[in-house]
């Protein structure tokens, strides 16, 4: 006999008459929520075979299922417990960090800070919404505060003697990074420490760059003061000349007069450091020539380092080339002077021959010495140029041009020298 009819109607029984309502999965508990559920046939109990239950969780909580089914392994078809939402964790910021008031979890304030140095650049808070994602993203620390330097404070500093500059030295600044401390760059603009500074005011300043490239700045001054005496000036019919600066503390001043004057008070004269000069003021007086001496020799030594001597000799004043030497010398003045050249006349024979020094006679007897000291013949027409060593440096027995003469007196050693001097205190004449 078949038996599987026998099978299957004795199931069947048990079905109905045993199963059929009875409770069959666990019964559903909800912490922090509600469940709503609903049986195949309206059972009495909610959790017979094939209820559907759908989940509903309190405000800060999420379902891990929305809805399960009692399955027939007596087992809901998944875990229907409800979890308190939580946001993922939020990375850290850079050079800074943040506060919560409850960790990740649902309607947690999360506050974001930076480090000394650093501004917060986004939102400063965050929340965690009920859909598990804050509210704001993670903000940065950003680096926007310059970095400090303090300059020098420099005191005015005093030229040394004889010069116009002053060594000034002070202690490199330290720039300070209110962030990470880093310095990337140190720039001065100015001359750098322990420079001479010429005088006068000169601003300087330091800027130094951090690592995000903001930069600081400040300055200061250097300041240079010379000490000077009260200006000097050249002597009416003298020269002045002076080194370094003219009249600073140390410089020197050197006084020349022109031919034809003497000098009286200081050849030279400093500036000291109470800025007064040393010495007596200098003057350049008319040169005194006297005529009344003994001797040719007396006479000839008032001159010595001082003029030079055209001595023109003639047995007349008639004499032609006499004539002609006298009127081309009296064009010629200036030149002679610059030159520092002093005309000597002497002409006639002895006992009648006359002497003169422009203006200034000289007696018979002085000038016959004058020629027998410099060997000059009295009846025939000589010039003799004698230098301000009394040298004898050239005889012209026939007459000159000034500008020979001038060509002449220009090659002295002394004439260079007198040159140079003359052109810087812009003396000179057209002979």
């Amino acid at each position: 006999m078949d038996m599987w009819p026998l099978l299957l109607l004795f199931v069947q029984l048990c079905f109905c008459s045993g199963y059929e309502g009875t409770p069959w999965c666990a019964p559903i508990k909800i912490k922090h929520g509600d469940v709503s559920c609903r049986t195949p046939r309206g059972e009495h109990y909610r959790n017979v075979m094939g209820t559907r239950c759908k989940i509903r969780c309190k405000q800060g909580y999420e379902a891990q299922s929305s809805e399960v089914v009692c399955m027939a392994s007596k087992h809901w078809s998944s875990n229907y417990a409800c979890r308190e939402i939580r946001c993922p964790k939020l990375d850290m910021p850079i050079n800074g960090g943040y506060k919560c008031s409850d960790g990740s979890y649902f309607n947690s304030r999360c506050e974001f800070f930076c480090s000394p140095g650093f501004t917060l650049k986004g939102q400063k808070t965050a929340t965690c919404r009920y859909n598990a994602v804050w509210s704001a993203g993670v903000p940065s620390c950003v680096d926007i505060d310059p970095p400090k330097i303090k300059c020098p404070n420099v005191k005015d500093k005093w030229a040394e003697p004889g010069k116009l500059t002053a060594r000034v030295t002070w202690d490199t600044p330290e720039g300070v990074d209110t962030a990470d401390g880093i310095l990337t760059d140190v720039i001065l603009k100015g001359k750098p420490s322990k420079s001479n500074f010429p005088e006068g005011l000169h601003k300087m300043s330091y800027t130094v760059f951090d690592r995000a490239g903001n930069k600081g700045s400040c300055r200061f001054t250097v300041r240079v003061r010379v000490r000077r005496c009260s200006p000097l000036f050249p002597p009416d019919n003298g020269y002045m000349k002076c080194d370094s600066d003219k009249d600073n503390y140390g410089a020197t001043c050197e006084f020349t007069c022109t031919g034809g004057s003497e000098l009286r008070g200081s050849a030279a004269r400093v500036c000291q450091y109470g800025l007064t000069w040393s010495g007596s003021d200098t003057t350049c007086a008319p040169m005194n020539i006297n005529v009344g001496v003994r001797t040719a020799a007396a006479l000839l030594d008032q001159f010595y380092e001082k003029r030079r001597l055209l001595v023109i000799s003639a047995p007349t004043a008639a004499n032609h080339n006499y004539r002609f030497q006298m009127t081309n010398l009296q064009q010629a003045q200036c030149g002679l002077d610059l030159r520092h050249v002093t005309v000597i006349e002497l002409v006639g024979t002895y006992p009648a021959q006359v002497g003169r020094i422009r203006h200034n006679l000289l007696s018979p007897g002085l000038a016959l010495q004058l020629r027998l000291l410099l060997q000059i013949p009295q009846r025939s027409f000589q010039m003799v140029l004698v230098d301000k060593q009394g040298i004898d440096k050239q005889r012209y027995p026939f007459p000159i041009t000034a500008a020979e003469l001038f060509t002449t007196i220009d090659t002295f050693p002394l004439r260079k020298d007198e040159m140079l001097v003359q052109q810087e205190a812009g003396q000179t004449c057209q002979s």
